[in-house]
Formats: C-alpha cells, structure tokens, sequence
C-alpha cells in the first residue's frame, strides 16, 4: 500500500491538494506574480501539469480507498441521481463548447462586440453549475465517507471557483465586466426571471443538447468499467 493511496487520509489529501491547489495558483496575487516572473504562456503549462497531477491522485487515492459507511440513501435516491448527472452533463457540455468571459482566457472577450448568448442566457457559469448538480447528485446516491470526500470536494471547488473567477473577471476586464454581470446570473434563469435577459434556445442549438445526451449515455453504460459501480444492464 503506497503512502499516496489506500487510506482516507491519502484522499483527503489529494482531494484537499486538486481544491487548494486551484484556489492558490489561480488567485490573483499568485497568478499575477508568477505570470510576471515566468510568462502566461508557461504559467498555463505550470498550472495545467500541477492540476493535471493532483486530479489522477485524487482518482488513484478514491479508487484504493477503503469503504466506510456515514449514512444509507433512502430508496429511490439513485433515481434523482441520474436526473441530476444529465442536468450537469448537459451544462457541462454546452458549458465547454461555448465561447464565454468566464472561462478559461475568457477575460480576452472584454471588448468582443458579440452579445452574449446561448447556455449564457441561463448561468454565466455553465461548467460550473454543472460540475455542482453532477456532484449533489453523486453525494445523494453515496454514504459512505470517501465519496463525501471526492464529491464533497468537486462541490467546494465548482461553488468556490464561480465567485473567485467573477472577482478576478471584474479586477482584470474592468467596466467591461459591468455589462455582463447586469444581463447574465450565477443561479441558472435567475437573469431570464428577472427580465435582465432572454432564453437563447437557438444559441445553445439541438446538436449541442444531442452530443450532450450522448455523452451520457456513455457514461452510463462505461460506469462500470471507469468506476466499478454498474448503472445499467
């Protein structure tokens, strides 16, 4: 049993590691200090490989944890999961194949004349809040502790990171961070029900939803084989 693996505590701390680890280089005074020592350019490898190398400990240490029981999800539990997955699949997916000033480099859109719209309309923040919906869906299914810990984690670092990219979206674009903030919401059609903006059905496109309904569907039959645990069949 290696020292990085086989325990809670190895999880723990590779968990803590893969949260802390994008906290910390991402936060303005780090990122801007090593930018201006290395380059952005080296700077994105660094945090890349580092994030890279934290999240297939996190993988290793979860998959060679020991199981421990906390609390039994009530029947019917896995059903609202599997909901809840397709809701952050879909966010997720439409969330990476749109142009957005929330992702990564997004900042570099602060004078880009097109309106924002597509999965926009609905959350400025799709990857995240899918990241979110994907994890209470899994804490929901799982009691035992070392899921607690993994997707506990996933939770605290998509909610944390939706409010430190918009305080660093507002200090690195400036007056052009003041539109977007006014006519697009954290919280999914917050923005539509209070009239900021409206639904762009068309921007977010039926090949979009299609690929994303793929996409799980994949990742329903192939549970067993990445993560041990069969869905279907």
């Amino acid at each position: 049993m290696s020292i990085l693996t086989g325990t809670i505590e190895a999880l723990a701390s590779a968990t803590g590691s893969f949260v802390l680890g994008h906290f910390i280089l991402s936060s303005l005074p780090v990122r801007s200090a090593l930018i201006g020592s290395i380059g952005e350019g080296p700077f994105r490898i660094v945090y890349s490989s580092l994030a890279a190398l934290a999240l297939f400990w996190t993988i290793a240490a979860f998959g060679a944890a020991p199981y421990m029981d906390v609390w039994t999800p009530p029947p019917g539990m896995r059903h609202l999961t599997f909901l809840l997955v397709l809701i952050g699949v879909f966010f997720v997916v439409v969330g990476v194949t749109t142009k957005s000033p929330t992702a990564v480099g997004g900042d570099k859109l602060a004078n880009d004349p097109q309106p924002l719209g597509g999965i926009l309309t609905v959350t400025r923040h799709p990857f995240l809040i899918g990241v979110i919906v994907w994890a209470i869906g899994h804490l929901l299914a799982n009691g035992d502790l070392a899921s607690i810990i993994l997707f506990g984690g996933m939770l605290i670092l998509a909610a944390g990171g939706i409010f430190h990219i918009d305080m660093r979206r507002r200090h690195t674009m400036g007056a052009a961070w003041g539109p977007i903030a006014l006519s697009t919401s954290v919280i999914p059609f917050l923005a539509i029900l209070q009239r900021r903006t409206r639904l762009d059905w068309r921007g977010i496109g039926l090949s979009r939803v299609v690929l994303a309904l793929a996409i799980y569907a994949a990742l329903a039959y192939g549970h067993q084989w990445f993560a041990g645990v069969p869905l279907v069949g």
